[in-house]
């Protein structure tokens, strides 16, 4: 077994696919394994595009989403140290997976640390600096569309983004893998968050740069398909991971919340989608409660400073 394992979930992606192999092929860190996992595309040409590459393909019957479909590749890779999350629509510097590595070595309160993300289309401008979490209930990329030349220190964030993030498999045996129940959208930040409850940390690591086009699976930054799924797994989330106490005391921003969303949504003409997506979030976490955090005394310490977390974060969203 490879020291760490790439998992690179596809969903009709096979154009994307190529130029990110190209450039795993070029590492300069040698000890690793890449997984492809298809998502149920169908593709019949999929095989035969890969087959010069030397990768493990997991073809997959149906379409399960982003979660399912990284969960069956970290299945394979448990015996690994480390798991790599990178998105099909990326190219990767030579450097990048021996830089992952560099950032968790040595370092076992991380849980995971994401790659500087840039756009491969503008590559002077940021694709993420890290996912972060507010108190009004949103998750938010830092750094999106900002210059690449401010995000060049190592730092602490909420979440990693799964497009381009490194997992210690020991934690993830404790945390459980992406709940699958999310389908797609918002996981990442799921697990990050389960993760720092349990007394865990997610770092920001700007040596690795990873190129990302974006969008390669919905389409664009905001549609029905994914406003839907974003507002439900966000509610989903947010009640798995908070206890009673935490939405009582955090009501009114979180309220506040949804109805800036829900304003903000109608202007695109998107409204009924987001509210459609609220009312299936409270559906699937009912659906779910087995699933809830639990908040043994050690656990609510922890929760108070991630308040006051999501508190300092809201200021992140004006700049």
């Amino acid at each position: 077994m490879a020291r760490v394992n790439i998992v690179i979930p596809n969903y009709k992606g096979r154009d994307y696919l190529i130029p990110c192999l190209d450039s795993l092929k070029e590492q300069t860190f040698k000890d690793m394994h890449v997984i492809v996992v298809d998502d149920g595309s169908r593709d019949d040409e999929l095989e035969n595009a890969l087959s010069s590459y030397d990768i493990e393909l997991v073809l997959k019957e149906k379409n399960e989403g982003f979660s399912a479909t990284v969960n069956a590749g970290i299945k394979l890779s448990m015996d690994s140290e480390y798991v790599i999350l990178l998105n099909n629509d990326t190219v990767v510097e030579k450097d990048y997976v021996e830089k992952m590595v560099e950032a968790m070595d040595g370092r076992n309160e991380i849980f995971s640390a994401q790659s500087k993300m840039v756009s491969l289309y503008n590559k002077d401008k940021m694709d993420s600096a890290g996912d972060y979490y507010c108190i009004l209930g949103w998750a938010y990329n830092k750094g999106k569309d900002k210059s690449v030349n401010n995000y060049n220190k190592e730092k602490k964030i909420f979440s990693a983004c799964a497009g381009s993030a490194i997992y210690r498999v020991s934690i993830l045996k404790e945390t459980g893998l992406f709940d699958e129940a999310h389908f797609a959208y918002l996981e990442d930040v799921d697990i990050g968050y389960r993760a720092r409850l349990m007394g865990y940390k997610n770092i920001y690591a700007p040596k690795a740069v990873c190129y990302h086009a974006g969008s390669g699976f919905s389409g664009s930054r905001h549609n029905a398909f994914k406003v839907k799924l974003s507002s439900r797994n966000n509610i989903y989330l947010l009640h798995k991971n908070m206890n009673l106490f935490w939405r009582i005391v955090n009501i009114c921003p979180l309220s506040l919340g949804v109805l800036i969303k829900y304003l903000f949504f109608i202007r695109k003409g998107l409204g009924k989608d987001y509210i459609t997506g609220v009312k299936e979030g409270f559906a699937l976490y009912n659906k779910n409660k087995d699933k809830k955090v639990k908040y043994a005394p050690a656990v609510f310490g922890r929760s108070i400073i991630i308040n006051f977390w999501l508190v300092i974060s809201t200021f992140g969203l004006l700049g």
